[in-house]
């Protein structure tokens, strides 16, 4: 669930409106930020929670200083890392469409990898767990339980996969699934007409058919992505409120 905006930190919220702004192109690369006496004002803050924000801005090379200019906006999309992704994918409490397309589509291909490479490394501890993981989802009592199990699921097959650049990918995305899980919620949808895929990726892992395991998770990544796309084109995966502006109604 989200948590409502006037139970972040004032910090956070500012930090969330900025780098709405700043993805969305209100302050394009290159352009000079307002002073941090003109954004708290803007924002209705003080400077403090303004200053804690830009330095986030910072870290993920959204914005830069440089000595004796003003902060300036960078080009995030040749500069940005996997930070960015989270943010990037969630803005103004609404998927991006065009971040969601970019998203699913290296998803479903990471994950059918991680699939291929899982079905060659796993312990037979991990095989187990999947074969477990997909019997719970397919025996899940509401669509919140076999969302959570379903990226459970997912993240037991990159484990065992064993490669540290999917497992990396996944935990940039995590924070941003279970805080918007709302907007996600698509993906289990159908009535489990997926779910047998979870068993069948599970099984072809255990018995170490790799390209079995392959196409079953990549039919499965797709099928989400198609749902997920189809809640989008319906307006059903967006939120309400004042989350829409970050929490703040600008001045």
């Amino acid at each position: 669930m989200n948590a409502p905006p006037s139970r972040r930190p004032v910090s956070e919220r500012v930090f969330r409106a900025l780098c709405d702004d700043v993805l969305s192109g209100r302050y394009g690369p290159g352009e000079k930020l307002p002073t941090q006496r003109r954004l708290a004002a803007d924002l209705g803050v003080n400077m403090g929670p303004v200053r804690e924000a830009l330095k986030r801005l910072e870290q993920l090379r959204l914005v830069e200083s440089r000595q004796g200019d003003a902060m300036r906006v960078t080009d995030w999309r040749a500069d940005g890392g996997l930070d960015v992704i989270a943010h990037v994918l969630v803005r103004s409490g609404a998927l991006d469409h065009e971040a969601l397309d970019g998203v699913m589509e290296a998803r479903a291909s990471m994950l059918s990898e991680a699939a291929r490479l899982a079905a060659e490394r796993r312990t037979d501890e991990q095989a187990v767990r999947l074969s477990e993981i997909a019997e719970a989802i397919a025996l899940a009592e509401s669509p919140d339980a076999a969302q959570a199990l379903d990226f459970v699921f997912f993240a037991e097959l990159v484990d065992a996969a064993g490669n540290l650049v999917f497992r990396l990918l996944t935990n940039s995305i995590r924070e941003v699934y279970f805080e918007h899980a709302d907007l996600f919620r698509a993906i289990v949808d159908g009535e489990g007409e997926l779910s047998p895929l979870y068993a069948e990726a599970a099984a072809a892992v255990g018995i170490q058919a790799a390209a079995q395991a392959a196409l079953a998770v990549r039919r499965l990544a797709e099928g989400q992505a198609a749902r997920l796309a189809e809640a989008l084109e319906h307006g059903d995966a967006t939120v309400r409120g004042a989350e829409a502006v970050g929490g703040f109604r600008r001045a």
